[in-house]
């Protein structure tokens, strides 16, 4: 998720915006919901627990333990970690459940996630997801099921194009064995092509399944839709041959795609259990004025041609139950600042169902920086707290997520993470 931050860093904003014949995409007639459930007055104050990489969790010494071990050190820092959220007055969680090709619940679709084990496919004695549903509702917290759609890796090393290979004996095995003709490399990782209507297909059952047998209280897809780096960009040109007629450029076609699987997961989410939340978590600039009169007063790289994602557009269909854009700048970068963004997005909703949740740079907090040097200012504390108030001011914003979990123990979050527990907590 810290990717698309950072080229949102605004390092490239002097380049001329990327260009996109904007064609008017095909009616989509979205099927009747079911009646949505109550909702809960009280606001979301979340975090997102990443697993992939081993950021957040699990312990990376854990892994390399006896079996019984790792079991309980896992539990344990899980546990932990849950108590201190609770503490903080934290009441939802945003787990990272497909960090990759790989799963930390029991699946017959996707292998075991080798962050458990350090080998993909490898069972881990216990099933994660399920562990930390029982322990938050336990401590009266929500969980939202966190996946990243696209990636299948997060590096094309040969070690790990051997991994990926070997899962071939197991059940199941990896989808890169399994459909090789769906795997792309973009920015350096192997990718799923998101124009294979297959694809599109498969990941949409994987969110069915952890739907239909886990009693989560959300779904999350971050912002990596189609992701490229100048270097390492996506070759879907056959696969625009194929699926393309009928748009008038790849970018109109790309976005169509996101599109469709927003839509497709969005309807199967609701089939299968009308309570649980779909949203998604993108990059907080969905396009700059200059380039669309419906744009933010800002200069940034824009989801909607960066990753091809129009989010707005979701939020206006009535797709998404909540969306969570990553405002991770300050009040004082003025090429994209917090509180323009956020008055932005709460304009997007506003006349819609879509509940808005904005996330913030914990991430940032107590870390020297030249352009957004608030951040360092008084341990960051009264940047925080202008964000929190501008969140708590408007009424579309229904809560603030926290990006991410571990850096609430590092030494340069101290007295941000004090004032949170002054403001959140017991």
């Amino acid at each position: 998720m810290v990717a698309i931050a950072v080229a949102l860093s605004l390092a490239s904003c002097s380049s001329p915006p990327p260009k996109s014949l904007v064609t008017p995409l095909p009616t989509v007639t979205k099927p009747p919901m079911p009646t949505k459930p109550a909702l809960s007055k009280e606001p979301v104050r979340g975090v997102w627990l990443t697993t992939v990489s081993r950021l957040d969790w699990p312990p990376i010494n854990s892994v390399n333990a006896s079996p019984a071990n790792r079991i309980h050190q896992q539990q344990q820092a899980l546990t932990d970690k849950l108590d201190k959220l609770k503490s903080l007055g934290i009441n939802t969680v945003f787990f990272q459940v497909k960090p990759d090709g790989t799963a930390l619940w029991r699946s017959s679709i996707l292998p075991w996630s080798d962050m458990l084990t350090g080998r993909i496919g490898e069972d881990p004695g216990y099933d994660p997801l399920k562990f930390m549903l029982d322990e938050a509702h336990k401590r009266g917290m929500k969980v939202h099921a966190w996946f990243n759609p696209y990636r299948v890796s997060t590096n094309v090393k040969p070690s790990t194009v051997n991994a990926l290979n070997n899962t071939l004996a197991l059940q199941p095995a990896s989808v890169f064995v399994l459909h090789r003709d769906w795997i792309r490399t973009a920015s350096d990782r192997f990718v799923l092509d998101p124009g294979i209507p297959a694809a599109r297909d498969w990941i949409t059952s994987i969110v069915a399944e952890v739907v239909s047998h886990y009693p989560i209280d959300g779904v999350q897809f971050d912002d990596y839709f189609y992701t490229e780096t100048p270097g390492s960009t996506l070759n879907d040109s056959a696969t625009f041959r194929q699926y393309g007629q009928g748009f008038a450029s790849k970018a109109d076609w790309r976005r169509n795609n996101t599109l469709l699987l927003i839509e497709q997961v969005s309807r199967t989410i609701k089939q299968l259990n009308p309570n649980v939340e779909f949203g998604v978590s993108p990059a907080g600039v969905w396009r700059n004025l200059s380039h669309d009169a419906a744009g933010s007063d800002t200069r940034g790289a824009a989801a909607y041609d960066e990753a091809y994602a129009d989010t707005r557009r979701w939020v206006q269909m009535g797709l998404l139950d909540y969306i969570a854009p990553q405002l991770y700048w300050p009040f004082a970068r003025q090429a994209a600042r917090y509180d323009v963004l956020a008055h932005w997005w709460a304009d997007v909703v506003k006349p819609t169902h879509t509940r808005l949740y904005i996330g913030v740079a914990l991430y940032k907090i107590g870390e020297a920086s030249k352009s957004e040097p608030d951040w360092t200012v008084n341990g960051g504390v009264p940047e925080l707290q202008k964000q929190l108030d501008l969140n708590e001011s408007l009424p579309q914003i229904n809560g603030t997520i926290l990006f991410r979990e571990n850096y609430l123990n590092q030494p340069q979050t101290q007295d941000a993470v004090n004032y949170l527990r002054s403001r959140w907590g017991d």
